[in-house]
């Protein structure tokens, strides 16, 4: 690989870590092809992207990125592979779906939205975390709950006067 295309690779790197707030960085060394091709197919079904790189570039890409990537770096020895996705979690649940099949990959560590995971004993948390369209749906769901209690308690009080300030008393208290 010459200079100018190490170069355009970093380039490259850099500008997809400027774009996600969502990086996972993993070890799929030891997959055969056929076990390989399971698990692209598994992160394109679930909107992940998956590709090889070179330790030392992406190491220079974290370096020219504005980000904070910590102790991220230090990961970056062996077989790395970096996914990356719109979703915290995504990355998280293919891996572990993945291995109930195989006991790769490995979650070196991840990047998201700022925070930093370092090592495989993370990915249980990371799969729990909550994407931003569960967390609207949660808050949404909350704040629709009060509503529909008070308006079915309002409906089975007849809709007279009376029988709405007796639902809004029982409200209060």
């Amino acid at each position: 690989m010459t200079r100018e295309e190490k170069s355009q690779v970093i380039k490259d790197l850099t500008a997809q870590l400027a774009d996600t707030s969502t990086i996972y960085l993993t070890d799929i060394s030891g997959l055969d092809a056929g076990t390989t091709s399971n698990l692209r197919r598994a992160c394109f079904k679930a909107n992940v992207s998956l590709s090889v790189v070179k330790n030392t570039l992406l190491a220079k890409a974290m370096e020219s990125s504005d980000k904070d990537f910590g102790d991220l770096p230090q990961v970056l020895k062996g077989n790395t592979s970096i996914m990356i996705s719109e979703t915290g979690n995504a990355p998280a649940k293919v891996i572990k779906e993945f291995r109930k099949k195989s006991e790769k990959p490995l979650l070196k560590g991840a990047f998201i939205d700022e925070a930093i995971y370092v090592g495989d004993e993370n990915l249980e948390a990371l799969a729990n975390i909550k994407s931003k369209d569960e967390v609207i749906g949660d808050i949404i769901g909350l704040l629709q709950s009060p509503a529909k209690n008070v308006v079915s308690a309002l409906k089975s009080g007849g809709g007279k006067i009376a029988g709405i300030l007796k639902t809004l008393s029982e409200k209060e208290g």
